[in-house]
């Protein structure tokens, strides 16, 4: 049924492949559920309910990624988005979470107009191929500087970020749990990369569960300390929960303020979409591109359900109470682990509602045993830094920059943008106009304004 339904022998994958890949996604992306009611909560919003709305809306996005591309994308709520949603439109700019869920349903359904007249799947065709190739291996360079964040080895510092110092966390008592995770996520990273030499089949998932197991082993002799601040006891205490209810986020839209403040509103919905559209084409470049699904031409045949589903998972999600959801860069972790089908989508899915019941289980994995499965995605991924022709200055450059930006400016978009404006420059000034399509010089047009205006 499996192999009929999701063409896995077409696919060159088989059932135990695609469940390990989308539990191994799902593993290095559960933080979200943590996280997302966090940030949200700022709002004014309930953080159970914020939870629950997340998971709901992130399987059922996995579902349509499923059934509309049977593509092993996953999705959830998008960090960035979420963060403009609370501190931004509800915080800075004073206005209501009722209006800020309001922006998130109209850009969905925009999303759905956009995705079902092939506007979108125009924007993913119109970059080229060069750029595409740039935007997998800047994704590469973007996970590993999350996972390093993540495992507290990358920090904050006088030079905006700095090396974590051992030698400070031995002097100031904090070496039991900062620097433990620290150094746990390094032997994770090898333990990982020794799985991959060995041709270990699931060695992302097992390196998660290794270094999971070996902090466990850490706190049970004494080595790592929880301080309940921001280092938690690693083992759970808990398996069961029940979920919380939605009830007071489900449909609560505020369509006054749309006629009230119509200026404001456009702005705020123009934010979620523009940054959206961008991070999920970039997302679903590199992912593609590692997956070697992209054709000749740097096309990916089944695009349109990929951002159809992105879009009604948006959609789906303002209206249980929850900011855009988008596809997730940690999807490589499943792709690189062999999914290659809507099966690990639907894992992930299975997985997220399942977490409503075992929150506590999922919600214990730290970050420091994610971490490695990242950077060693990363490392992954910007081996196809070598597809770029770096004679050729006019596509490198633009490459160059695009790859950059997306780690210093920590967002997939602002990588995307400051490429295409600097491809489409220097192609004009370098005469070479033939290379460009009018939806290019559009794109660089709107980039620019994006800058100013919004």
């Amino acid at each position: 049924m499996l192999e009929k339904l999701f063409k896995l022998s077409e696919n060159g994958t088989n059932v135990k492949t695609e469940l390990i890949a989308g539990l191994t996604t799902f593993m290095t992306m559960v933080y979200i559920l943590a996280l997302n009611p966090s940030i949200l909560s700022a709002s004014g919003m309930d953080a159970g309910a914020i939870l629950t709305a997340t998971a709901v809306a992130s399987a059922i996005a996995c579902f349509a990624m499923a059934a509309f591309s049977n593509m092993p994308f996953a999705l959830s709520a998008g960090l960035g988005l979420n963060a403009y949603f609370a501190y931004t439109i509800c915080g800075s700019m004073g206005y209501d979470w009722h209006a800020a869920l309001t922006a998130v349903l109209f850009e969905g359904l925009i999303f759905i107009v956009l995705s079902l007249t092939n506007v979108r799947e125009a924007i993913f065709n119109a970059i080229p191929k060069q750029m595409k190739t740039a935007v997998s291996v800047g994704i590469g360079f973007f996970i590993t500087f999350i996972g390093l964040q993540n495992a507290g080895i990358i920090v904050d510092g006088s030079t905006l970020v700095g090396l974590f110092s051992f030698k400070t966390a031995l002097s100031d008592g904090t070496f039991a749990t900062h620097g433990i995770t620290a150094i746990l996520t390094m032997v994770g990273v090898i333990l990982t990369v020794f799985l991959l030499k060995k041709n270990v089949k699931g060695y992302m998932l097992y390196g998660i569960l290794l270094t999971w197991a070996l902090g466990i082993v850490c706190q049970l002799t004494g080595i790592y300390v929880p301080d309940n601040e921001s280092y938690f006891s690693l083992i759970p205490t808990t398996f069961f929960s029940m979920p919380a209810s939605v009830s007071s986020t489900f449909f609560k839209f505020d369509f006054a303020f749309v006629a009230e403040h119509t200026l404001d509103f456009i702005v705020m919905m123009f934010a979620f979409l523009f940054v959206d559209i961008f991070d999920t084409l970039g997302t679903v470049i590199g992912c593609a591109s590692k997956a070697n699904m992209l054709d000749e031409e740097g096309k990916l045949p089944k695009i349109k359900g990929v951002l159809l589903a992105d879009a009604v998972g948006t959609t789906v999600g303002a209206c249980l109470g929850t900011s855009t959801i988008t596809t997730f860069v940690e999807s490589s972790s499943g792709i690189t682990e062999g999914g290659r089908t809507g099966l690990t989508s639907v894992t992930v899915g299975v997985l997220f509602l399942l977490s409503l019941f075992l929150s506590p289980l999922f919600l214990t994995v730290p970050s420091f045993a994610t971490a490695p499965a990242l950077i060693v995605v990363g490392f992954m991924m910007m081996q196809q830094v070598v597809n770029i022709d770096w004679q050729n200055l006019e596509d490198a450059v633009p490459a160059f920059i695009c790859i950059t930006m997306m780690g210093f400016a920590y967002s997939i978009s602002e990588g995307i943008s400051f490429g295409i404006i600097s491809y489409v420059v220097l192609h004009v000034l370098t005469g070479k106009t033939k290379d460009l399509n009018a939806l290019m010089y559009i794109l660089a047009v709107l980039f620019v304004l994006k800058y100013f205006l919004i």
